[in-house]
């Protein structure tokens, strides 16, 4: 099977001829670049000193490129947007160094400041005449949001102080997704996984809007959560809007990209802690499940994209529920939460739900373990994910920074030992 027909088997819960490999096909299924960079030397993919490009200077994601797809087997790659987190675009490269030394490609938007302390600035479409919307910690490995909540008066609070970020799509970012859809789909055998955007109601780490000038509304984290409580109509009809514009928006992106695309990265809004769900059933219900419903509703009648949802933690409560409002996919899987565990997973959801993550833990096996325990992990979660197909390899959320590269080798070899059904 060529890779796109592999992922296509997986997501109809069909047995392909292996088990697909995902890294790098998302924001949350990537790689931290200083990683990237100690993954390609140790696979002689590049003489010492070659940067990494930084395609998502949030989360200092580095670029996963076809010949690393090749060297290790992946199946998937990104349909990315034409700007980042920041608002810049990823042009016009330059030479930068992260702290640990790594040498890297950034956007040339990636204007940063020094802090007396150590600390790193970033700035809102790279515009150093503005307040600072990023700061990376002295010896740090990713970018904070800095929140610029401007003070609220609940009398003069609009909705559209929190749409300002929700707009009908321009020709340009349709041209680019159109360009790049064309490019991916005939110059490689890959499946597309898009990130479109505009689709994730509450998302939190959109809330801050780094990329925004100058955000208006609810834009602090806390004041946010604390708003879905106190000011819940106000929420609930920013979503309205939201979901209105967006699937105008989606309607003109199927329109450019077609049925290229095998799955839309529709939501990253998480709804779970460590130890069980963030919010109740109900509380998701009433607030998020019917704008849920139809954007997937959308999907699924006018185009052949499967839905994908991302949400961290213990969300084992809300499965049904997510399965009901329509998606086909579920990231980053998180077994080591409550009540995630794989084989349950598996067995009540595993027909109706693609699980796309799950592979191996981030938090504790991949960095902190040895390369034999990453290995039994690896081919414990292929054993219990795997049978049936509905089952995208990928580690748990993006493979963080400091990662002995034999831990990452021992997942890589691990997976394409074990990989064929």
């Amino acid at each position: 099977m060529t890779s796109r027909e592999r992922v296509i088997a997986a997501l109809e819960h069909r047995e392909g001829d292996k088990i697909p490999f995902d890294i790098g096909g998302s924001a949350v299924t990537g790689m931290q670049a200083s990683t990237v960079y100690r993954l390609r030397q140790a696979l002689s993919l590049d003489p010492p000193g070659t940067p990494v490009k930084v395609v998502e200077p949030y989360q200092i994601l580095g670029e996963i490129e076809p010949d690393l797809m090749d060297a290790v087997g992946i199946d998937v790659t990104h349909l990315w947007g034409r700007k980042t987190m920041f608002g810049f675009e990823n042009t016009d490269w330059k030479e930068w160094r992260l702290f640990d030394g790594t040498p890297v490609l950034v956007p040339g938007g990636f204007n940063t400041t020094p802090e007396p302390n150590g600390d790193i600035l970033l700035y809102p479409e790279g515009d150093k005449s503005l307040a600072p919307s990023g700061k990376m910690p002295k010896g740090g490995y990713y970018v904070d949001a800095i929140v610029r909540q401007q003070p609220i008066d609940d009398e003069t609070l609009t909705i559209e102080d929190n749409l300002e970020e929700f707009t009908p799509i321009g020709d340009e970012d349709l041209e680019h997704f159109r360009k790049e859809a064309d490019r991916l789909y005939t110059q490689t055998d890959k499946a597309l996984l898009a990130s479109f955007g505009g689709t994730a109601f509450g998302d939190i780490a959109l809330v801050p809007a780094m990329w925004l000038r100058n955000p208006r509304g609810i834009r602090d984290i806390e004041e946010w959560y604390v708003s879905t409580i106190s000011r819940k109509e106000f929420v609930r009809k920013v979503f309205e809007r939201q979901c209105a514009i967006a699937l105008e928006n989606l309607a003109k992106l199927h329109d450019a990209v077609g049925d290229r695309v095998v799955a839309a990265f529709t939501t990253g809004t998480d709804f779970g802690t460590q130890c069980g769900p963030f919010i109740s059933p109900k509380a998701y219900r009433d607030l998020y499940q019917p704008f849920h419903k139809e954007v997937n509703a959308w999907i699924h009648r006018n185009t052949a994209w499967k839905s994908f949802i991302h949400s961290c933690g213990s969300v084992y409560t809300l499965i049904p529920d997510f399965i009901e409002s329509g998606f086909d996919v579920l990231n980053p899987v998180q077994c080591s939460a409550s009540g995630m565990d794989p084989a349950r997973l598996k067995s009540e959801f595993g027909k109706d739900l693609v699980f796309w993550g799950g592979g191996v833990d981030t938090q504790q096996t991949l960095p902190f373990g040895t390369p034999a325990q990453v290995a039994e992990e690896v081919k414990t979660r292929m054993e219990k994910l795997g049978p049936g197909g509905g089952f995208v390899f990928n580690a748990i959320h993006n493979v963080q920074a400091r990662v002995p590269v034999a831990n990452l080798m021992a997942m890589i070899e691990t997976f394409n030992k074990f990989r064929a059904y």
